[in-house]
């Protein structure tokens, strides 16, 4: 199938031989239209300060001077040292906005932090990592969803540091624990092209069946700490795992490592990471169009569909895995195969090919056919078992939808997604939605500071969760507005509900700073987009200082993937660009419309600033 990018196909060296000049290189336009802040703007600049303020004092709060967290270090799926990092999630892409320097240099802090902490921390009871949590800077032995989470702001310090020595190692090494490059760690085989167990890591995959304790990690007493499943001790916790021990073999969730594959690719587009990730999601379409157009959740070691018992619903967090909930006695769908559409996502970003987001749109659409009536009302299911689809719940599936038409950018792949605020916002039918979330984030941060300083917690009395629920950074509504962006599995009208662990940025414009050459809007500047279209991106630039002119660049996707044609100021003819990037000068107090036509996915991710480009 021909693509928008298929010449890019495997030929790094025609990597972006389409931008005529780097975007530094590029003519700076310039904006001398007097516009008074609008509201928009204003609240934008005051939600990035108060973001800024609110992390510095949360970590301030929670991590020592060395990153490391301030509390009770566990292994365990419940309470590990994935949560621990995450206690600074969003804090890499609130710096790639434009929060300060800091922001960015204590999210690194606490990933540095992290590694050492859980380097050495040891478990007496759980065999594999009785000799560290953390070998090789990497966890010893777990599943991609917690494996992704803990790489949550990992994966996304490039946007604002894609030239750190220490960075750029890590995420090679990491890499090769999983395309086979490391023959030390045996995680992938390259002829079935699978990913051997849903427990891996830098000591290698779990080829053996799991057992609670595993996952619950060693005994200790839970009564004095907050326990966000509610177990009262550690044999509800231990028993929480009792049906989690179907691993051995490939499960979709693996394919969350192609973004960190990914990351090392957009560092220098070495080819073999790009191919690698093509090869194992294609892999994966193979599995699913076998299998009657549904992804399969349990791939055996002999690359068979459904494993030893030939079940393809099989598998913990698979289609079928509704375990018993020892507190309440009751059973709870935890099927986990939608986050997998992070890997065919990525595939997208590299390729442009409709078939990875066509993939989804199949297996959607054979759940939508099993619909059915249920209290009167349309129903669709969210599981399989022995005894066919089930876990039914009001409406159509649409698991996913809004990824597939932020990608697509297709009418069909919209009329299949739920409405939601930003949309109608997009739609033109909502002026005052900018405003509205501003504010409610604005009231989010506030709160959650509020929370911090109302935590009468100690250090030995909190988990590495305990405080995840009060880290103050808010940037759901920043990504939307300034970028035109999504964060994965967020719902895009909710700034509380959890992102996509260790996904990449999904963005249609990023921001630099040219004048102090770092990533992320210039002080006192702030965007707004109010169209996409799948070639054309329309967007507000103000400069809210009276007195001082700002420059400030603007970037075709969240990694350079689309090329901006042209771009027309206010109601002026459009200029040409044919650029992954554009630099305009804001006169002091300035703004205007900016009309910016694109090809969208037309080059190659990468993760260098705009000027470094060749």
């Amino acid at each position: 199938m021909t693509t928008r990018r298929s010449i890019l196909a495997g030929a790094s060296a025609l990597v972006f031989a389409a931008a005529a000049r780097p975007a530094a290189a590029a003519p700076v336009a310039e904006i001398t239209t007097p516009m008074a802040p609008p509201d928009w703007a204003l609240l934008q600049r005051e939600l990035l300060k108060a973001n800024e303020e609110a992390c510095l004092a949360f970590f301030a709060r929670y991590f020592d001077d060395r990153g490391w967290l301030r509390a009770v270090e566990r292994w365990g799926a419940n309470d590990g040292p994935d949560d621990a990092i995450e206690n600074v999630n969003d804090w890499p892409t609130l710096h790639a906005l434009g929060a300060g320097d800091q922001i960015l240099a204590l999210a690194k802090k606490a990933f540095d932090g992290n590694v050492a902490q859980y380097t050495a921390a040891r478990t007496q009871d759980v065999p594999f990592a009785r000799e560290g949590m953390y070998y090789r800077e990497f966890p010893v032995m777990t599943d991609w969803q917690h494996l992704s989470e803990g790489l949550s702001v990992f994966n996304l310090l490039a946007l604002s540091a894609p030239y750190d020595a220490k960075y750029r190692d890590r995420v090679k090494r990491f890499s090769g624990f999983y395309t086979g490059e490391d023959k030390s760690v045996a995680n992938y085989d390259p002829k079935l092209r699978i990913i051997r167990s849903m427990i891996t890591g830098s000591r290698g995959p779990m080829l053996r069946r799991a057992t609670p304790l595993d996952w619950a990690g060693d005994r200790f007493d839970p009564t004095n700490f907050f326990m966000e499943h509610g177990e009262r001790t550690y044999e509800e916790t231990l028993h929480h795992y009792d049906e989690y021990g179907d691993v051995v073999g490939d499960a979709p969730l693996n394919l969350q490592a192609t973004s960190l594959v990914l990351n090392a690719y957009m560092l220098d587009h070495e080819p073999k990471y790009r191919d690698w990730i093509v090869s194992y999601v294609d892999a994966w379409i193979a599995r699913a169009k076998a299998n009657g157009g549904v992804l399969p959740s349990k791939i055996g070691l002999d690359g068979k569909i459904g494993g030893p018992k030939g079940q393809w619903w099989s598998g913990t967090y698979g289609w079928g895995f509704s375990p018993l909930v020892p507190q309440t006695g009751k059973r709870e769908d935890r099927n986990r195969v939608p986050r997998a559409v992070v890997g065919f996502l990525n595939a997208y970003l590299l390729t442009g090919d409709d078939k990875y987001l066509d993939v989804w749109r199949r297996q959607n659409a054979v759940i939508n056919a099993q619909a059915r009536t249920v209290d009167g009302k349309l129903a669709t299911p969210r599981m399989y078992g022995p005894k066919g689809w089930y876990g039914y719940a009001p409406g159509p599936y649409r698991l996913n939808g809004l990824e597939i038409w932020y990608m697509s950018m297709k009418a069909s792949d919209r009329a299949l997604a739920a409405e939601h605020p930003w949309l109608t916002y997009l739609d033109g039918k909502d002026p005052g939605f900018p405003a509205k979330a501003l504010r409610a984030d604005l009231e989010r941060v506030r709160a959650r500071a509020q929370a911090q300083r109302d935590d009468k917690t100690t250090p030995d009395t909190r988990l590495a969760d305990a405080a995840l629920d009060i880290n103050p950074a808010t940037v759901t509504t920043l990504i939307h507005l300034m970028e035109g962006g999504i964060q994965i599995a967020r719902p895009p009208w909710s700034s509380t509900s959890p992102a996509q662990g260790g996904a990449p940025h999904y963005a249609r414009l990023r921001w630099f700073d040219p004048a102090r050459r770092r990533a992320g809007i210039p002080p006192d500047v702030a965007a707004l987009v109010e169209k996409l279209t799948d070639d054309e991106t329309v967007v507000n630039l103000v400069n809210t200082n009276q007195v001082s002119a700002r420059l400030v660049t603007v970037q075709g996707g969240a990694y350079a993937e689309h090329q901006i044609l042209s771009a027309a100021i206010g109601e002026g003819a459009a200029a040409p660009v044919d650029a992954s990037a554009y630099t305009v000068r804001l006169a002091p107090g300035a703004g205007a419309r900016l009309t910016l036509k694109m090809k969208r996915h037309a080059n190659a991710p990468t993760v260098t600033f705009p000027w470094d480009r060749p």
